[in-house]
């Protein structure tokens, strides 16, 4: 299978970038995957570096065929969340350093994926939405329940609280595995921090990415738009993108 990738992260109206992104390909295939430490505990920054350091790790060493993508996926993901935890071994609860994540996994034309906490990932087909993961967060269970509407997700006051992520107590938190998706031509993946598509309506972002465009360009015009309609207090915005080619 053939594809072209992009990958970015913005700092946006903060002092600091806590996001990390990573692209890599070997014999196995191609990860993306996007690491959000969380400001509001101790050293974010740190905990997505260490994580992020851990899921390349993990990746590289698969340089043969992955037989259980699944199975790989569970393990690169408690790796990330095992390594987080250990830096703030020692710490109380309120200061251990913690990340949402989400990664997925090209293999043999097919995708796997795996979150936790609010990062995202979509798979884009026909400038439509297919498939897109669901946040572990308070706000997507008023979602779900109709409690709330998509509208009111942008500025709901619990917006920014996660029920689950990597770090901070040493139990691995519940971790989405979703069954693998078959890829077509054209065919986009795109992983993202939440200072990415709080900013975008999920059609705005199916819509945005156009096959004669290089991704990278779509993907940067994407980025500043997010940027834009969150500020003045705009998060950090990062995302990685995959295209799938013809041939």
């Amino acid at each position: 299978m053939r594809y072209q990738t992009a990958e970015l992260s913005l700092i946006g109206d903060r002092d600091q970038n806590q996001d990390r992104v990573l692209v890599a390909e070997n014999e196995a295939g191609c990860i993306l995957a996007v690491l959000d430490g969380m400001g509001g505990h101790s050293d974010g920054e740190r905990a997505a570096e260490v994580a992020i350091e851990s899921i390349s790790e993990s990746f590289w060493q698969s340089s043969e065929s992955i037989k259980d993508p699944t199975g790989f996926l569970d393990d690169l993901v408690r790796n990330a969340h095992e390594a987080i935890v250990s830096i703030g071994s020692g710490l109380s609860v309120e200061h251990k350093p913690r990340a949402t994540c989400a990664v997925c996994l090209v293999h043999q034309g097919r995708a796997w994926w795996a979150h936790v906490g609010d990062a995202r990932i979509y798979l884009l087909r026909g400038s439509a939405v297919v498939e897109r993961t669901r946040d572990h967060s308070h706000v997507e269970v008023l979602l779900q329940e109709g409690l709330i509407m998509p509208e009111e997700v942008s500025t709901h006051p619990m917006r920014h609280y996660v029920e689950a992520c990597l770090g901070g107590e040493s139990g691995l938190p519940d971790l989405s595995l979703p069954n693998f998706r078959g890829l077509q031509t054209d065919d986009i993946l795109l992983v993202c921090s939440d200072g990415f598509w709080s900013g975008l309506s999920d059609e705005y972002i199916a819509s945005s990415f156009d096959s004669s465009r290089p991704l990278s360009e779509s993907l940067g015009e994407l980025a500043e738009k997010a940027v834009a309609a969150n500020g003045p207090h705009s998060d950090n915005t990062t995302a990685a993108a995959l295209r799938v080619l013809a041939g």
